[in-house]
């Protein structure tokens, strides 16, 4: 049984929230973080949830959107092997609307082989990755909220020191929410408290 503590955060300086476990904490406190993007990790089990603002890629149909961006990911990151585990579905958010109309945000999950900084192929750890883009067509804004999941930690990864190399632990053989379940709760309480963070000020 997950005994997790979710809390809503605030993200962006208070203009957004989402809920997620308290267990995940804010990169920024440690590092520089860029200003598009706001990062939390759980380093005992070296998960992480990232949300991110990007402009909208008006030449990548909806319907598409969210397979486009993890493969993008998998060159961005230099992915020795990357594969699209289930393709785009769609999860409606009720705490965000244009009129009257939920938003949806379209999902993918994938699986990469990617190495921690620039330790290089031969540290890689296999990850699942869960993706959701929601499309805030109004504010030419794509929003990206990504959660990475070890499977296979290598023994060469600075992870290893961590969380130890090999498969990686239940989530629920540790008592936490999987981060499956981490994800959707992420996506689902996705708000907006301020529109004007997209600069024009507009209203959903």
């Amino acid at each position: 049984m997950a005994n997790d503590v979710c809390t809503e955060r605030p993200l962006f300086g208070g203009a957004i929230s989402c809920s997620f476990p308290a267990r995940f904490q804010d990169v920024s406190s440690i590092r520089e973080v860029p200003d598009h993007q706001e990062v939390f990790v759980d380093p005992s089990r070296d998960e992480s949830l990232i949300i991110e603002l990007l402009d909208l890629k008006n030449e990548v149909e909806d319907h598409e959107s969210a397979t486009w961006f993890l493969r993008d990911l998998a060159i961005e990151q230099d992915a020795s092997d990357s594969v699209v585990v289930e393709h785009s579905g769609i999860m409606e958010l009720s705490g965000l609307q244009y009129g009257n109309v939920p938003v949806p945000a379209m999902t993918a999950v994938g699986q990469l082989a990617v190495s921690k900084g620039r330790q290089g192929r031969r540290a890689e750890n296999i990850v699942r990755v869960y993706l959701a883009n929601i499309r805030l067509k109004n504010v030419s804004t794509d929003v990206l909220i990504t959660a990475y999941e070890p499977l296979i930690i290598n023994p060469l990864s600075e992870s290893a020191r961590t969380v130890g190399a090999g498969v990686a632990v239940p989530a629920e053989q540790s008592g936490c929410l999987p981060v499956q379940e981490v994800f959707r709760l992420a996506v689902s309480s996705f708000k907006i408290h301020d529109w004007n963070l997209f600069g024009g000020g507009a209203e959903a």
